[in-house]
């Protein structure tokens, strides 16, 4: 274990190089693994970056009870991505030449043997986790209906070909045979139905291939695939109060968790704060209004920049309207948004009083993350942002 973050915390400092000497390393050596992965040289961007992130994650916890369970989430998720036994192999051999190309005069035999063995017990677990699960590596799934709000938010209504079971809060990984290969994470916006379909609300990101896609091209009829469900913001009953505060499509799975307690109404009352760049991506407004028309126990507090005011005002209004409010420490607080807007609303609401094990939210990477070269990550390193396919980040 020593040998292993002594020497990946050389390779840290070229992370960019060594990640980049991984993949040529692969596809040199196997070509036909190039056809798994993304065509787009910026989804392959992204494709580095979670590949550090991951491998980040592993090192960091070496020794900790939750790896395993990581890794076993891991390798059922990676089902999706039609992952064989004999490409592990070939991944461990890239991964350690690429990591001896990092590391340079510091790579030795020793450290050479760690990492062998390492990886191993690495793959062993992910094809554990593969091979024990009783789910399809992914759900065909119809689009039965697609609502369009001006030309940045689509909402999808899907009819999985196999029922999905999920928990309200919860979210799954998405792809359209329009944009082959690449995969997207999407709050579900409803409780689980009867007729098992699903809502997904999509906002459109600016060079997003995916998001442009789903909002903007698939119709009626075509088949998306769905990954497993994830995800940490789930639906706690525990009768205290809850604060839900939703931003963009984060108010995607507070719709969700709304419409569980609209089925078993709570035990106490119910905050949501609904924020919105302009009163225009209020989109779904009118389901809200009825909510808060015929539920006693919901109160409803909308947020957005004055007419023509820059969107950073609706963040100022935001920590306004939340300091009015008190009883915090008696809260439990959901947050569901963009990573930044989680990352300080939660700092916030910490420091009006409420507790951080009740303060709920999923750990998203951001939707356009920037590469670092080996310098920026020296000198200012970063917390890693991975997405844990089974919520246990």
């Amino acid at each position: 274990m020593r040998i292993l973050k002594s020497s990946f915390a050389v390779v840290e400092r070229r992370a960019e190089h060594a990640v980049t000497f991984f993949y040529a390393h692969l596809f040199w050596h196997n070509p036909a693994l190039r056809e798994l992965f993304p065509a787009a040289a910026g989804e392959m961007q992204r494709q580095r970056d979670r590949l550090f992130a991951a491998l980040t994650h592993v090192v960091a916890r070496l020794g900790d009870a939750d790896l395993l369970p990581y890794l076993h989430g891991l390798g059922r998720d990676h089902r999706k991505y039609l992952a064989r036994p004999e490409h592990y192999a070939a991944v461990g051999t890239s991964l350690r030449a690429a990591l001896a190309e990092a590391c340079g005069d510091a790579w030795s035999p020793a450290a050479d043997k760690a990492w062998a063995e390492a990886y191993q017990v690495i793959a062993d677990a992910m094809q554990a986790g593969a091979a024990d699960s009783d789910d399809p590596p992914w759900w065909d799934a119809e689009v039965v209906r697609h609502l369009r709000y001006g030309e940045d938010i689509g909402v999808l209504t899907l009819l999985p070909h196999e029922p999905l079971r999920h928990l309200p809060g919860q979210y799954v990984s998405v792809s359209s045979d329009r944009v082959p290969r690449i995969w997207r994470t999407y709050s579900l916006a409803s409780a689980p139905r009867p007729d098992h379909t699903l809502d997904l609300h999509v906002s459109r990101v600016e060079e997003g291939l995916l998001s442009t896609v789903l909002v903007r091209d698939v119709e009626p009829g075509e088949r998306l695939r769905l990954g497993a469900p994830g995800g940490r913001l789930t639906l706690r009953r525990e009768g205290r109060p809850i604060t839900f505060i939703a931003a963009g499509t984060g108010w995607a799975p507070v719709r969700a968790m709304l419409e569980e307690l609209v089925r078993r109404p709570p035990d106490a009352g119910v905050r949501l704060f609904v924020v919105a760049r302009d009163a225009a991506y209020l989109y779904d407004r009118p389901l809200i209004d009825t909510y808060a028309a015929d539920l006693g126990w919901l109160t409803v507090t909308y947020i957005t920049p004055a007419p023509g005011g820059p969107r950073e005002q609706a963040t100022a209004r935001l920590a306004t309207a939340l300091g009015n409010r008190g009883l915090w420490p008696d809260q439990d607080v959901y947050v569901a948004g963009p990573p930044v807007f989680i990352e300080e609303t939660v700092r916030l609401v910490a420091e009006l009083g409420a507790r951080p094990d009740r303060i709920h939210h999923d750990a998203v990477p951001a939707a356009r993350p920037r590469p670092l070269g080996s310098g920026e990550w020296f000198l200012n390193r970063p917390a890693p942002h991975w997405h844990d396919p089974a919520g246990r980040g």
